[in-house]
C-alpha cells in the first residue's frame, strides 16, 4: 500500500507517519520509484503499536524508540524484550510518605514477592511503585487496605497467567515477535480494563449498599 492509503487505514496522518519514518520507529518501505514506496501488513501492525505505546501508554517517543530496538532484536530473549518495554511503559512515582511508612512498605513488598515466589529484578519500576502506593497508604492511615495486598497479588496472577497463555495460543501468533507485541498491548489495555472492571463493580457495590441510605 502507498504511504496515503497507510494513513487511511491506521488513522494516524501522514506527517506523522514520515515523522516515525526519520525518527526510525517505523522501518522504511519498499521503494517502487525514487519518490514512491510500498508499506506492508507489518508496517501498520507496527505503525499500532507505536501509537498504541504513544497515546493510551503516554511513553515518550525515545522511550518508544527504545522499546522497538527491543522488540527487533536478535540477541535479546524473549524475557528481556518484554522486560525492557515494561520498564518504557511504566511510570517512575515518589509518593508523599513517611520514611519509616516507605521502610515497612519495601519490608511487605518483597516479603509478597517471597511468598508468591515472583522472580523480579530489584530495580523493576513496578516494585517501586508498589512501594510507594502501600507507603502512602500506610502515612494515610488506610492500612485496612495495605491489610488485602496478599489476595490482590493471589488474584492478579491468576489473570495475568489468562493473559499470556491467550497471547500464546492464537495459530500464527506465536512468534517471540507476536507474543512480545501481545504481551506489550495486553498490559496497556489490560490495565485500562481492569480499572474501567474495577470502578464499575464498585459502583455498584455502592448503589447496593448505599444508594437508599439517608
Amino acid at each position: 500500500m502507498r504511504i496515503a492509503e497507510l494513513s487511511r487505514i491506521s488513522g494516524v496522518p501522514v506527517p506523522t507517519i514520515k515523522y516515525y519514518l526519520r525518527e526510525g520507529l517505523l522501518p522504511p518501505g519498499e521503494l517502487t520509484s525514487p519518490n514512491q514506496a510500498s508499506y506492508s501488513e507489518a508496517h501498520l501492525r507496527r505503525l499500532r503499536l507505536i501509537r498504541a505505546l504513544v497515546d493510551l501508554a503516554q511513553v515518550p517517543v525515545a522511550q518508544v524508540k527504545e522499546v522497538l530496538e527491543g522488540l527487533d532484536s536478535d540477541t535479546m530473549s524473549l524475557h528481556d524484550k518484554i522486560g525492557r518495554a515494561h520498564r518504557a511503559i511504566t511510570p517512575q512515582r515518589q509518593l508523599t510518605s513517611t520514611s519509616d511508612a516507605r521502610e515497612a512498605a519495601t519490608t511487605q513488598a518483597n516479603a509478597l514477592l517471597a511468598s508468591h515466589g515472583w522472580s523480579v529484578e530489584p530495580d523493576a519500576p513496578a516494585l517501586n511503585t508498589l512501594i510507594e502506593t502501600i507507603a502512602a497508604l500506610r502515612t494515610l492511615q488506610q492500612d485496612h487496605l495495605v491489610s488485602f495486598l496478599d489476595s490482590y497479588a493471589t488474584a492478579v496472577e491468576k489473570f495475568t497467567e489468562l493473559e499470556v497463555a491467550a497471547v500464546t495460543s492464537p495459530p500464527g501468533h506465536t512468534t517471540p515477535d507476536q507474543i512480545a507485541e501481545s504481551v506489550i498491548l495486553g498490559t496497556i489495555l489490560g490495565e485500562t480494563l481492569i480499572s474501567s472492571l474495577r470502578l464499575l463493580a464498585q459502583e455498584s457495590i455502592s448503589a447496593n449498599r448505599w444508594r437508599t441510605t439517608q
